[in-house]
């Protein structure tokens, strides 16, 4: 039997849906008594991919299985009709989900989650620009009870990717005002652009390349006072450092192509959120439930889906998170002390120096996860990962001389890598911001940005130190 045409439910599909809820009651179940006890790293290592699955579903596969197929067949009319509907579990076809994605995406929400005392989920995505796009579009729906003269709050310091889908697809081509904050620390600041017309708030910390930060809960309870989500980018700090979530943010969206996925195998993004979010649009499910609403509703339409392989392979690289993270940013902090104290380097932007103005700030935020319980710290450590800047002495002539000297670190816009990645962003990442819009971000021309990797930190300044003396 199929689903009648006035939408009610069908005895053989009500069947489909009782078995189905059995297996999401004892998968909930799994998740509270035993995945949630389990610390950070064995998270990431096993996700929601039990012995019990493997054993049962996949021949007793170690790692989660490949699923290439398009799309997925069902028993009988019922259970298509059912699935369809959304009323059971379904990956239907790979535009929507895919076996693969679920197991990328479970993970991720238990990360992003961890220590969050609510429910968080996620809806993976192609890539990091589509997460931020499945993030925001949700939010500037026309609405009858809110204004179309529509606007949102975005911290000015952001990638040059975000800047760009902001003001140009958003704000010229669509009319949706992004009212860029310069100061992310001043709440005052953040306060004076929200109107009634505003539709969410908007920061990427620590933020790539010049490492703004600003205090996350107090932008959260702001925006809550307005009825407003936050959203946050946090993909250079990743669930390993920071979790958003946990001070009140509302949404994270990750590109996971960077830290998460070192390996550099390929383009992925997620958004994860919490459970029952603060917003002034009037949608239940969006509220209740807002990844899987965009996954099924918003992605299903506009299709920035995940390839399946990139999914487990992303997966792979996320189980040693905490670890890399952690030597990366030890890295990090060596370099950028160096460069310090090197005579032909102007500024460093580093939240790891003392100096840096949101050293503090940064410092109430960024942790690496379970230091407390690991045997080699036995108590909290902070971290400030793997993203640094620095500025070269003499001006942009000089900069690309000292950039063309690199041997070692590789010149690419890549960042996150488990290899060392430097690039100019004046002529890269951020050119189509033009000079006005680096301005106003605060990313002059003789910037170098420079992602440490996992390399011995004494080769890495060995080969900074060379560049920087060549080009003097």
């Amino acid at each position: 039997m199929s689903e009648t045409n006035n939408g009610n439910i069908t005895k053989g599909m009500q069947e489909y849906i009782d078995t189905n809820n059995a297996y999401l009651a004892r998968r909930q179940k799994y998740i509270e008594e035993t995945v949630k006890k389990w610390k950070f790293d064995t998270i990431a290592v096993h996700g929601l991919y039990s012995v019990s699955d493997a054993l049962a579903d996949y021949q007793g596969a170690i790692i989660e299985p490949i699923f290439m197929s398009s799309s997925q067949a069902y028993h009988d009319s019922d259970e298509m009709a059912a699935a369809l509907a959304y009323k059971i579990p379904t990956w239907c076809y790979s535009r929507i989900a895919n076996p693969s994605t679920y197991y990328y995406e479970w993970t991720l929400a238990l990360l992003e989650g961890y220590g969050f005392d609510g429910t968080t989920s996620c809806c993976s995505t192609s890539s990091g620009m589509a997460a931020i796009m499945t993030a925001v579009q949700p939010f500037l729906q026309i609405q009858k009870n809110l204004s179309d003269d529509r606007n949102f709050v975005a911290t000015a310091q952001c990638y040059g990717g975000t800047f760009q889908q902001f003001s140009v697809r958003l704000m010229q081509e669509r009319g949706i005002e992004c009212r860029w904050v310069k100061d992310a620390g001043n709440l005052d600041e953040w306060a004076a652009k929200i109107d009634s017309n505003t539709r969410f708030l908007y920061g990427e910390l620590p933020s790539n390349p010049q490492l703004g930060f600003f205090d996350i809960k107090a932008v959260a309870d702001l925006a809550h006072s307005y009825n407003l989500p936050l959203i946050c980018d946090s993909t250079v700090a990743t669930p390993a450092l920071l979790r958003p979530i946990c001070h009140g943010a509302d949404i994270v969206v990750q590109s996971v192509t960077k830290s998460l996925s070192s390996s550099g195998f390929g383009i992925c993004g997620a958004v994860i959120a919490r459970k029952n979010l603060v917003t002034n649009i009037d949608d239940d499910q969006l509220k209740e439930d807002f990844s899987l609403s965009v996954k099924y509703l918003q992605n299903r339409d506009f299709g920035p889906n995940l390839h399946p392989m990139q999914a487990v392979l992303a997966l792979n690289d996320m189980r040693t998170i905490r670890s890399k993270m952690d030597l990366m940013s030890r890295n990090t902090e060596k370099v950028a002390a160096f460069l310090d104290s090197h005579p032909g380097v102007e500024k460093v932007d580093y939240l790891g120096l003392k100096n840096h103005p949101h050293h503090d700030l940064a410092s109430k935020y960024m942790w690496l996860v379970d230091a407390e319980v690991d045997d080699f710290y036995s108590k909290p450590v902070n971290r400030y990962g793997h993203l640094m800047s620095f500025s070269v002495k003499r001006g942009a002539e000089k900069t690309r001389k000292v950039f063309d000297n690199l041997e070692r670190i590789w010149r690419a816009t890549d960042l996150g890598r488990i290899k060392s990645v430097a690039t100019i962003p004046a002529i890269s990442t951020h050119q189509q911001q033009g000079e006005e819009g680096r301005s106003l971000a605060g990313i002059p021309a003789n910037m170098i940005r420079l992602c440490v990797g996992a390399e011995h930190a004494d080769d890495i300044i060995a080969d900074l130190d060379q560049a920087l003396n060549r080009a003097r």
